[in-house]
C-alpha cells in the first residue's frame, strides 16, 4: 500500500491487501515450521503463557511486512503489546504470531498465524494460517469467505466457505472446545442446550470449523485476548456467521479494554441462533 493510503480502510481497500497479507501468514507460518521443537526455547510471561523463538519469529516477519505494506495503518501485535497506544478508534491491524503455543509446545499441529484489520472496533478481514495443516482460512466481511490449501509454500486450492445453520434446540449440535481452556460458565452454557457433541480443538481453529460449517458454535465464556478473536470473528462473519457477548451484544477491538482482554465471547455460525 502506498502512503497516500488513509488510515481508514473499508470494504474495497481491505481486498487490496488481501493476497499481500496472505503471503505475509504464510511466511510467518514457514518460519514458525522452521523452528525445532525439541530444541528450542520457552520462557514465559507475567501472566504464565509460554513464549518461543518461534512466536518471535512469526512476529518479526509480519511487523516488517506490514510497516512496509501499510505504514501509517497502526499495528497491534501480541509480542509487542508494551508498544501499544491505545485506543484505535480508526483502522489498525491485530496480530497473534503464533496463537495456541501451548499446542505448538506439545507438539501439536493445531496453532495458527492470526491476523486481522479492524475499523472502528469491528473487524473486517481476517486470516488464520495453519501452517502444519497446510491451511489458510481468510475472509472479508461483506465479502464472503474462503479456505485455501497450500502445497510447498503456495495456494494450490481455494475453495469459498458458507457457515450452517444451527440443529433446533433438543437435537444434537456440535460445540468447539478448547484443549487447553476450560471454565464452569461455558461448560453450563453447552449443558443447558443439552445434545451437544464436542470438537475438541487447539488455537483459532475452532473458529474456522465454524466458518466452514463443520461446527455450530464456539463459546468461550472466560476472558481472552482480543489476538485470539479477531482474525477469528471476520472470517466467521465473513462465512455468514456471527459473533456476540454472552447477551447477544457485539464485540469492540483496540478501544483500550484494560489488558486487551475480551471477557467472553460466543460464535455462532447461524446468525439466528444468537436470537
Amino acid at each position: 500500500m502506498n502512503k497516500a493510503q488513509p488510515p481508514v480502510i473499508g470494504c474495497e481497500a481491505a481486498a487490496t491487501l488481501l493476497e499481500s497479507l496472505t503471503e505475509l501468514a504464510i511466511r510467518a507460518g514457514e518460519a514458525i515450521l522452521a523452528v525445532n521443537r525439541s530444541a528450542m526455547n520457552v520462557t514465559g510471561k507475567s501472566d504464565g503463557s509460554p513464549v518461543t523463538e518461534a512466536d518471535l519469529a512469526a512476529d518479526h516477519i509480519i511487523v516488517e511486512g506490514l510497516t512496509r505494506l501499510a505504514p501509517h495503518v497502526s499495528l497491534l501485535s501480541e509480542e509487542r503489546v508494551h508498544l501499544a497506544t491505545p485506543p484505535y478508534k480508526d483502522s489498525f491491524f491485530l496480530i497473534d504470531p503464533l496463537d495456541g503455543t501451548k499446542e505448538f509446545v506439545a507438539g501439536r499441529n493445531e496453532f495458527t498465524v492470526n491476523v486481522a484489520l479492524v475499523t472502528h472496533g469491528v473487524p473486517l478481514l481476517g486470516i488464520v494460517g495453519a501452517p502444519a495443516l497446510g491451511l489458510i482460512w481468510r475472509g472479508i466481511v461483506g465479502k464472503g469467505a474462503e479456505r485455501l490449501t497450500l502445497q510447498n509454500g503456495a495456494v494450490a486450492q481455494a475453495v469459498p466457505i458458507r457457515t450452517r445453520l444451527c440443529p433446533p434446540r433438543g437435537a444434537p449440535w456440535t460445540v468447539a472446545v478448547s484443549r487447553s481452556h476450560g471454565d464452569a460458565r461455558t461448560e453450563a452454557f453447552i449443558d443447558e442446550r443439552g445434545g451437544a457433541v464436542r470438537a475438541v480443538l487447539g488455537s483459532a481453529v475452532k473458529f474456522c470449523r465454524v466458518a466452514e460449517g463443520q461446527v455450530d458454535i464456539y463459546p468461550r465464556l472466560s476472558p481472552t485476548s482480543e489476538w485470539d478473536v479477531a482474525a477469528g470473528h471476520a472470517v466467521v462473519v465473513a462465512a455468514g456467521g456471527k459473533v456476540t457477548d454472552a447477551n447477544g451484544g457485539p464485540l469492540h477491538f483496540g478501544l483500550g479494554r484494560e489488558d486487551f482482554l475480551v471477557p467472553e465471547f460466543i460464535a455462532w455460525g447461524d446468525p439466528a441462533a444468537a436470537s
